[in-house]
């Protein structure tokens, strides 16, 4: 048979049987949401959809007049549509890896950007990193989960999930840093010098430091301004 035929490309790229799940996936690039209720996405996620599905922005007091006051003056945590109705729901997010995770009510706190949907199930609430005022532009909010349900992250490449242990702390470059476990509360850490100064250094002077016992979770690629 031709391999550049019609025919030989639909058969290659169409959907594939996924299991009987809320969340599944296509491919390593897309979500495939089996909706029979609601479910929290990303802004602009949606690629495809079958079935009886709206789609509505998140309303300003949808989640609280104190998350509302929080997303205003971080303006963190992007903005999320909430999907209702029942159908197959297929989301992706500029091509980056997706990884699915069930988070058995553990805490997991993921960079705004990295995170793709959840299951209404799980508590979400944004997180100010402490003692960091001041030492960078952007990027000192976060978004924590928390519950029974599940969650989808995105990763430029594949992820590695690093262990943190008492007295082996973990640095990371904050944009590489996608998530890390709930007992974890990194700060800032910087390494300046005149090097620095003069426009010499590594650039990477900034980095988080990750102390106590859980694991965090790098990408091997990330945007650049």
């Amino acid at each position: 048979m031709n391999s550049y035929s019609i025919h030989e490309f639909v058969e290659k790229t169409k959907r594939k049987d996924t299991p009987d799940e809320a969340f599944g996936l296509q491919s390593e690039r897309i979500l495939e949401v089996d909706l029979t209720g609601e479910i929290w996405a990303k802004m602009g996620a949606m690629i495809s959809y079958t079935g009886n599905i709206k789609f509505e922005r998140e309303r300003a007091l949808e989640h609280g007049v104190e998350r509302m006051f929080k997303k205003t003056f971080t303006n963190e945590g992007g903005e999320l549509m909430k999907a209702t109705g029942r159908g197959r729901l297929f989301l992706a997010d500029q091509g980056k890896r997706i990884t699915i995770l069930e988070l058995e009510n553990r805490q997991l706190t993921v960079n705004g950007n990295d995170l793709l949907a959840f299951e209404p199930t799980v508590n979400w609430d944004i997180q100010l990193m402490r003692k960091v005022a001041g030492m960078m532009s952007g990027g000192l909010f976060n978004i924590t989960l928390q519950g029974e349900g599940k969650a989808a992250i995105t990763t430029y490449f594949e992820p590695l999930t690093l262990p943190v242990s008492q007295g082996n702390p973990v640095y990371t470059d904050p944009t590489a840093t996608v998530a890390w476990s709930g007992e974890l509360e990194p700060e800032f850490h910087t390494d300046i010098n005149y090097r620095t100064f003069l426009g010499r250094g590594s650039g990477e002077s900034i980095q988080m430091k990750f102390e106590g016992e859980g694991f965090v979770i790098v990408q091997p690629g990330f945007e650049t301004e």
